[in-house]
């Protein structure tokens, strides 16, 4: 099958596209059992505008779940600190083993639920 360059595709398959992505942005799975093959592209902006308001309520979500999910964890280093451990790394070391994460900051962030480079911005 050959493959076609983004500007040689029809406006039509390029919004497929950008609905295939953007519904697997809004959900974390692509759109299934979705008929479009008779959607025209008012259709499909009307769709696209939805979504796109779907992802911006989950980012800012995530961002409010980070925020709170930061504030446990600096309690938890805190508390980690206070129950033997010597200094901030080897609590964040101690975090580490405990998930199990092999001192890889971006994974335990991740198990965490903090935002990305938080152990970077909190040094």
């Amino acid at each position: 099958m050959e493959m076609v360059a983004w500007e040689d595709m029809p406006r039509i398959e390029q919004l497929q596209c950008i609905y295939w992505d953007m519904y697997k942005d809004a959900y974390n799975v692509r759109p299934r059992g979705v008929n479009m093959s008779d959607w025209t592209e008012a259709d499909f902006e009307m769709q696209l505008n939805g979504l796109e308001i779907i992802i911006q309520r989950n980012a800012e979500q995530r961002r409010i779940e980070e925020a709170f999910n930061e504030i446990t964890v600096d309690e938890t280093i805190a508390n980690l600190i206070k129950s033997g451990a010597k200094d901030r790394a080897m609590a964040i070391r101690w975090l580490h083993e405990a998930h199990d994460t092999c001192g890889d900051d971006s994974y335990l962030e991740f198990h965490l639920g903090v935002g990305y480079g938080y152990f970077k911005r909190t040094a």
